[in-house]
This record gives C-alpha cells, structure tokens and sequence, in this order.
C-alpha cells in the first residue's frame, strides 16, 4: 500500500467553493424528500381509508437524512481526505441510507398515486425478464457486495479518487446497488422474483462473509490496492467490519418484520381429497 492520500481532485480551500460544491446534493435531497411528501399527500386525498403510513414516511425521511449526512459536510470533506472517511460514507450511502428508503415502499406509494394506466405499465416492467433478472438476489449480491473486492483489490479505488466524475458514479453505484439488494431481502414493495426466507437469509449470510472477509484481508495489508497511510486503511477496514455487520443485523430484522406467511392454499386443497378418499373408506 502506498503511504499517501489522494484529495479527490477537489479544491477545500475556499468557502465559496465548498458551496458551490455541496449545493447540488443538498438542493436533490430536498426535492427527493418533497416529492416523496406530495405523492403521500395525493395517496391520502385519492384513498383517505387506506392512507399511508406514518413509519413509511419517516423511514424515507430518515433516508435521506442518512444521505445528507454521507454526501454532505462534514463527512463528505473528510471522506476526500481520510479513507476512514471514505468507509463511514460509504456505508452510509451503500448499506443504511438504502435500507431505510426500501422501507419507505417507493414503489407501492406510486402504485397508488399514477393513474390505472401507468399503473400497469409499471407493474408490467415489474414482471419484465430484465427486471426479473436483476432483481435475482444473486445479482443483487454481486452487484453490491461482490463488487468490493473489485474496488479494493484491483486499481479501480484509486482511479476513482482523481475523479470528480468518477467519485459521483461510485456513489450512484453504491446507493443503487445497496437499494437493490435491500429490496430483493427485506422490501415491502412487490418482487415477483424475489424467493423464500429461508433463501433470503442465506444470501444474507453469504454478504455477511464476504464483508468480513474483505475487511479482515483489508485490515492485514493482503491484496489490498489503496493508496493510503496503513492506519487509514486500517481504520477503514474496521468501520466496514464493524458497521457492516451492524447494517447487516438491522437488514436482518427488517426482513423478520416484513416477512409474511405465505396462504397454505396449496397445502389444504391437497388435503381435501386425500380426506375424502379417508372418509369413502
């Protein structure tokens, strides 16, 4: 590892420029978090029975709260020239702001608020092949957890940080990624392709170890390709060991608080007749 940190190719120095910079993240939150308000505002006046809860709204909020936190100072700063700082907004992009907005149910709040038509057409790409594919949880786990040995191990990491462009696309993946793969274990919004519990969980195990694996290799110096102090990286690894986990476990239990048993329709119509043949006999 080399023993020096990359400043993400950005100007800290002036106030003027750090406003300019944050100003764009900031302005995208508020607008996300406003048009969230105003599609639950038209659900509750076009079905005032039904409404729309309150958690789900505050989970959203708390999403993007968790967001501003990564995206803005003082974190984001930090992040340019710590890879400490880097770890703690990535999992706050990647793992915890991600779990938070799939529990908000996006897509089930504009199921209710489009028009019939669009309606369908969104539950037609829903049921899609291509959606039905990456929304398979093996994809989702590579595309989220699978790639971090991309980033670490291979040049990638170091790439990204003397781009500005760059450094924004590793954003949007990890947040993009992260909403898949929490959607795919614990969403409550409809996923024709998403499988049983049992299946969910292991997936789930299977991102835990590979967390673990990458943050201990990471931690010891083994493959690792980051330029930064060793005990930056160090320290790095320990947040994605330890906060990883953490996010894991709230993973886990939002997919117990969301899990519902499916009807045994299947099981008690094949009863039937076997009872029937009983009662002949």
């Amino acid at each position: 590892m080399d023993h020096h940190v990359h400043d993400h190719g950005h100007d800290t120095g002036g106030s003027h420029t750090d406003a300019l910079e944050w100003l764009p993240p900031a302005l995208a939150l508020l607008a996300a978090a406003g048009l969230y308000l105003l599609l639950v505002r038209r659900a509750r006046h076009r079905n005032p029975a039904l409404g729309w809860s309150r958690w789900r709204t505050g989970w959203f909020l708390c999403g993007v709260v968790l967001l501003g936190a990564a995206l803005l100072p003082p974190v984001a700063p930090l992040a340019h020239a710590d890879f400490r700082g880097h770890m703690a907004q990535h999992l706050l992009i990647g793992m915890y702001a991600p779990l938070a907005l799939v529990l908000a149910a996006p897509v089930t709040l504009l199921l209710r608020t489009l028009p019939a038509a669009r309606g369908r057409q969104l539950t037609a790409v829903l049921h899609s092949p291509p959606v039905r594919v990456i929304a398979h949880p093996a994809v989702a786990l590579a595309l989220s957890t699978g790639s971090l040995a991309v980033l670490y191990f291979t040049p990638l990491y170091n790439a990204t940080a003397g781009s500005l462009a760059a450094h924004w696309l590793l954003h949007a993946h990890f947040l993009l990624s992260g909403c898949l793969f929490a959607y795919v274990i614990a969403g409550p919004d409809p996923a024709p392709s998403r499988p049983g519990v049992r299946a969910r969980l292991v997936y789930l195990g299977v991102a835990i170890a590979v967390h673990a694996v990458v943050s201990q290799l990471m931690y010891g110096g083994f493959w690792a390709d980051i330029h930064a102090p060793v005990h930056q990286v160090q320290g790095g690894a320990q947040i994605m060991y330890y906060g990883g986990d953490i996010a894991e476990l709230l993973l886990a239990a939002a997919l117990v608080a969301t899990w519902r048993p499916e009807p045994r329709r299947t099981a008690h119509r094949a009863a039937a007749p076997s009872r029937e043949v009983t009662a002949r006999a």
